[in-house]
């Protein structure tokens, strides 16, 4: 059984919004708090917010965080006798709750066992069949060879879905529409799983097209107490890693919350299972659940839970790593109203959501919501860590009163000098499928083109609004009646707005197939601007960074390059010169050529890894390579000249 005991200082092993969010109920609950921090991470708000911090190594994950001893001995070196490992890969490793054990410590989680049982996919499929709860027909076999797996894949039909065992996050998955493709996925799986996890063994299930994600949040005491704290809906992904989650669940009614919250606890007992955890489950159009793995751990998405039942649930961890039993029982576990969660990242959406990196130059959050962060104005959002940067939370009496004031906290919270997703998060908020609680799992695989559409008369209004603010407030230096032509870049578009200032901040705009534009600065306060145009009065947000101008308006945000002063960029230069450049800060983990090798277009070059995400790079023309600027284990920055190819 896992080692329970009172405790007073507590080590929270993980950084960012969760080590905080960890921090702000240990500390409130009268513990002190220890933090850990890579190199990376030193002014981080995690290490201001604990008593104590410790630095544990370099900037990447597994020279620093994923260190079970560098752990361990941050904690010998403190005093703490306690360890949250939060979420994340560290919490899924077995050997850190083991070598707690072996240090005297208190692991605030399951022990090692439930660890290892559970976080083999396989495995935890076979004591699930045993314990009665629903599984997808699949094969988790230890004949791993790709003929057998093939074979199986044929007997379970296509698709088929492809899962690292000791997978997590969507690594390691892959799924398989058509046998001819079948070799080459699992090939890819293997590799990504064995990069990840230490392994390539995978399983195979039955894909079901298009399902619900709906999991179950159990806890469970040392003294064989054990309930569930009803379902969150999580099918909203994208690269299978959840974006928007909610509770309850629109598609789960009270029968079948009872019969999913009931299996759940038959496995927890089945298991002997202490802590938090949950069950994830598939649930089809006609409301069979299917499971397909317990998370050991607490979940990004616990807070939606929180809000409609009014527990903490890491008081409740807490409080039974330290020996206390569960204070309520099932009959007393009470859902109050609807909250959904959007998960707030550091990726460009139009760019196949790639992960960004660099300085979060503005950072407020909207007052009435709940949002779990460790961001300041001028935080370094670090390539080295996953690129969730914060969640937000709306809690409302009804699903439509949580939806619409999450949407306005989306649309009013500022988060300017890097890209986010967070206009991508309203539109899927206010997208129909959405709103009519229908959305599966397949919805930004239907909807995402759409969704992700830069509306050309949104995008050339900000651009004229963006240039009066500029150029035409009081104090810009702009002489009364002269036209200032500007040049702004945003993706693959230039806008050449020209404007004329006015009296008293009053100014026209003038741009190629537009509509002039009359608007009058009333006011400033720092980077928000008070504006009139066409007799409304408005707000709007501008910073100026680095060449990077952000103008946050009408409940969208739109970021251009300043190119007034830079040089006509030449098709050539802007990408067709052979030059395959980085598309972000990153480190590099592959390369596929050498120089002389004939290449086509489209061949992949370069492999980076940002954010725990692993993108490839191509070529964009056929030709014969003429130079190899990096090797595996670089570090690269944006825009670096990876390889240069010689067109044919």
């Amino acid at each position: 059984m896992q080692k329970t005991a009172p405790f007073s200082k507590l080590l929270v092993a993980n950084r960012g919004e969760i080590a905080v969010r960890i921090m702000r109920t240990a500390r409130a609950m009268g513990f002190r708090t220890v933090a850990v921090y890579s190199n990376a991470d030193a002014g981080a708000a995690h290490v201001t917010c604990a008593d104590e911090a410790v630095c544990i190594g370099d900037a990447a994950p597994s020279a620093s965080y994923l260190r079970v001893e560098a752990i361990i001995d941050a904690a010998r070196r403190t005093g703490a006798e306690a360890i949250h490992p939060g979420y994340g890969f560290l919490a899924e490793n077995e050997a850190l709750p083991s070598a707690c054990a072996a240090a005297g410590i208190v692991f605030v989680g399951p022990g090692a066992a439930a660890i290892r049982q559970m976080g083999d996919k396989a495995g935890a499929k076979s004591l699930m069949i045993a314990a009665g709860v629903p599984c997808v027909p699949g094969y988790q076999g230890e004949d791993q060879s790709p003929e057998t797996l093939l074979q199986e894949a044929r007997r379970i039909g296509f698709p088929v879905m492809i899962k690292a065992t000791a997978g997590g996050g969507g690594r390691g998955m892959r799924l398989v529409t058509e046998e001819a493709a079948f070799a080459a996925h699992l090939a890819s799986a293997v590799s990504e799983a064995t990069s990840a996890f230490g392994s390539g063994t995978v399983l195979l299930e039955k894909a079901i097209i298009a399902p619900r994600h709906v999991e179950i949040q159990v806890i469970a005491d040392a003294h064989g107490n054990a309930i569930h704290l009803g379902e969150r809906d999580c099918s909203l992904q994208r690269r299978h890693q959840k974006i928007i989650e909610e509770a309850p669940s629109p598609a789960v009614d009270a029968a079948l919350r009872e019969r999913m919250g009931e299996a759940s606890i038959a496995a927890v007992k089945a298991i002997g299972y202490v802590g938090a955890g949950t069950f994830e489950y598939l649930l089809d159009a006609e409301g069979h659940f299917y499971f397909m793995e317990m998370n050991t751990r607490l979940q990004v998405e616990h807070p939606v839970t929180e809000a409609i039942t009014g527990l903490d649930l890491v008081e409740l961890q807490l409080r039974i790593a330290a020996g206390e039993k569960l204070p309520l029982t099932q009959e007393q576990v009470i859902f109050s109203g609807h909250a959904i969660e959007a998960r707030l990242c550091a990726e460009d959406p139009t760019a196949g959501f790639m992960p960004q990196s660099g300085r979060m130059a503005l950072w407020r959050p909207a007052e009435f919501l709940r949002t779990d962060h460790a961001l300041s104005d001028g935080a370094d959002i670090s390539p080295h860590y996953d690129s969730m940067i914060a969640k937000l939370v709306g809690h409302g009496t009804t699903r439509k009163d949580a939806r619409r004031k999450l949407i306005a906290g989306l649309e009013s919270t500022i988060a300017m000098g890097l890209r986010t997703n967070k206009d991508f998060l309203a539109a899927c908020l206010a997208h129909p499928a959405f709103r009519d609680g229908s959305a599966t799992t397949a919805f930004i695989a239907d909807h995402g083109d759409t969704l992700q559409v830069e509306h050309a008369a949104q995008e050339s209004s900000a651009a004229m609004v963006a240039a009066a603010l500029l150029r035409a407030a009081p104090g810009t230096g702009l002489t009364h009646g002269y036209m200032a032509p500007l040049r702004l870049g945003r993706n693959e578009t230039e806008y050449r707005p020209r404007v004329r200032a006015l009296r008293d901040g009053a100014c026209t705009v003038e741009m190629e197939g537009q509509l002039p534009l009359n608007l009058r600065v009333l006011a400033r306060r720092g980077h928000m601007v008070e504006i009139e145009r066409e007799g409304a009065r408005l707000s709007a947000t501008l910073l100026c960074d680095t060449g990077q101008v952000t103008l946050q308006f009408a409940g969208r945000t739109y970021d251009f390059t300043d190119l007034t002063f830079e040089p006509v960029i030449t098709a050539a230069a802007a990408g067709g010169d052979g030059r395959i450049r980085a598309s972000m800060n990153g480190n590099v983990v592959g390369v596929a050529v050498a120089v002389g090798d004939r290449i086509e277009a489209g061949q992949m070059l370069v492999v980076v890894e940002a954010m725990k995400m692993e993108h490839g790079h191509a070529s964009p023309v056929a030709g014969t390579v003429t130079a190899v600027n990096v090797a595996p284990g670089m570090q690269v920055a944006t825009h670096a000249v990876l390889v240069e190819v010689e067109a044919r």
